[in-house]
């Protein structure tokens, strides 16, 4: 089995570009840091500890379970669930753990205000709101119960935040721009209720990078500290994290000799391969396009990944900062790269390309 790599300094230049390029936009602006799917595959503890370590201290999860994890971590900071719920178990829990919750129906208030009767304690909330994603939140349009709700939970909770999600921002600008004057016309009728929220948000990577004039209060970056945007890469960002594994065994095959399943690759010459020992099942060669993290399908896309794990992918790994040829297709823990004429060893290191959100959470992360 492999490692995942993250490269220290690599990861440590594109938080230093993200805060740059945040005070070019406002000296105030707050970066809540996404750190949702085992932080987006660096490792949940120790991804939320280097950034931590480099001045982020706001973070934001999507699931109720990661938010306790981080307080489990030690993690003092604030933490936002982002998803909206109406589970009284979660919320008890977030509420005991010092959670900032989002509250994003009607169902979701009268559940916080039922559990806040309970465990005495007034928590932080966001109001999530839907200007257009189809997902958590009350409808943009829903004026009059949305400020009914806000009212009665401003005698429970403070609010402290209140955020939509744009869908499209990595390539529809009419329809994001149309998502940001929804938002901003809900927050105006908030406003003129004499109802001030502090913190106002809907950025996240890609129009943090294409539409600055969108951050409002604060922008929610993931993909950004990856280096793995869906948008032109204006800020220098590298990409973060790839496999490290090793040659597990050398051999010589004759001319015509299959290899791997489905014989969809024979040696067209006597070949030397070298066989490592970490493949699709472990995140080589999962990927999303464009290597975008946050807006397709995950599941698609990893049935279109495993697709294409079975044509020629012109697939290479590095061994000593040279490129070496991948022969026939992928297997679940294995791969066959062709060293014809090399003198390479057995326990040699081999660097994989890889997105670190598809690698195993059983790999071992590692940073250096």
């Amino acid at each position: 089995m492999g490692i995942l790599v993250i490269e220290k300094e690599d990861l440590k230049h594109n938080i230093n570009q993200v805060k740059k390029y945040a005070k070019k936009s406002d000296k105030n602006l707050k970066i809540i840091a996404i750190v949702k799917s085992n932080g987006y595959g660096l490792g949940l503890k120790e991804y939320t500890n280097f950034l931590l370590d480099n001045g982020i201290d706001f973070f934001a999860v999507a699931s109720t379970e990661e938010a306790i994890k981080l307080r489990e971590f030690g993690l003092k900071e604030e933490i936002l669930m982002m998803s909206s719920t109406a589970i009284e178990e979660d919320v008890i829990n977030m509420i005991k753990n010092n959670i900032t919750i989002t509250i994003g129906s009607k169902e979701a208030k009268d559940i916080l205000i039922k559990c806040i009767k309970k465990t005495n304690k007034k928590p932080k909330i966001h109001i999530k709101i839907d200007t257009g994603f189809g997902r958590y939140g009350y409808l943009y349009n829903d004026t009059e119960n949305i400020l009914k709700d806000i009212k009665e939970l401003q005698k429970f909770a403070k609010i402290e935040g209140i955020f939509s999600h744009f869908s499209t921002s990595f390539y529809k600008e009419k329809w994001t721009r149309l998502q940001y004057e929804r938002f901003l016309s809900l927050i105006n009728k908030i406003e003129e209720e004499g109802i001030q929220i502090p913190i106002k948000h809907i950025a996240n990577s890609s129009s943090f990078i294409r539409f600055p004039e969108m951050n409002l209060d604060a922008v929610r970056i993931g993909s950004a500290f990856l280096g793995r945007v869906a948008v032109a890469n204006r800020l220098g960002l590298k990409k973060i994290g790839y496999l490290e594994s090793e040659i597990s065994e050398i051999k010589l095959l004759p001319k015509g000799w299959n290899i791997g399943y489905s014989n969809t690759y024979k040696t067209k010459r006597e070949t030397k391969i070298a066989i490592v020992p970490t493949g699709y099942a472990e995140g080589y060669h999962m990927k999303l396009e464009s290597d975008m993290l946050s807006f397709k399908n995950k599941i698609r896309d990893i049935i279109q990944a495993i697709k294409k794990l079975f044509k020629n992918t012109n697939l290479y790994v590095e061994i000593n900062n040279k490129r070496y040829p991948v022969l026939g297709r992928i297997g679940m823990y294995h791969v066959t790269v062709d060293i014809t004429g090399e003198n390479l060893k057995i326990g040699e290191k081999v660097k994989m390309q890889a997105n670190p959100l598809y690698v195993d959470s059983s790999v071992r992360r590692l940073y250096k």
